[in-house]
């Protein structure tokens, strides 16, 4: 468990005994402990299958199953863009390309390297008639481009620090 410090797994340790150790007790325990890293390590789900005595495929099937958890570490701020058709239609890939520019992220790295960003492409975010739309920390921002995109990373990483 090398990515697993011992103040972590003494949190981790901390959750176990306030859920217990029961495998109904999964879903809990992974939502507290993905707040402990922002994601879910896999050496930690190890440990976990083995403290709640379930497979590691138990484990690891649920954290893919459930929206709301992740693998891959995420930064302090998530944006999320929309390229469904009217977005696409309407230069969402402008966008897309403006902050890919921005934060130095490719198609396979989505964090940023000082993990204030991890940035999402989306199908559809339900609010066609603001196409293009970003969403930035579950806040909405309509028509969209590439202009506006660098003044919100902007405003964004300075509310952060």
């Amino acid at each position: 468990m090398d990515d697993i410090t011992k103040l972590q797994l003494e949190k981790v340790k901390a959750v176990l005994d306030k859920h217990g150790r029961e495998p109904q007790q999964l879903i809990p325990v992974l939502q507290e402990v993905q707040e402990i890293y922002s994601y879910l390590p896999e050496s930690v789900m190890e440990y976990i299958a083995g403290e709640l005595g379930i497979t590691c495929g138990d484990v690891f099937g649920a954290a893919t199953f459930y929206a709301h958890f992740t693998l891959e570490p995420k930064g302090k701020n998530v944006i999320r863009v929309c390229d469904g058709t009217a977005c696409h239609v309407r230069k969402s890939e402008e966008i897309i390309k403006t902050i890919e520019s921005e934060l130095k992220l490719t198609p396979k790295k989505r964090t940023s390297d000082d993990g204030m960003f991890t940035f999402e492409i989306v199908a559809c975010l339900g609010a066609c008639g603001l196409a293009p739309v970003v969403v930035v920390n579950e806040e909405v921002h309509g028509s969209m481009n590439r202009e506006k995109m660098i003044e919100l990373i902007k405003k964004v990483r300075e509310q952060s620090k």
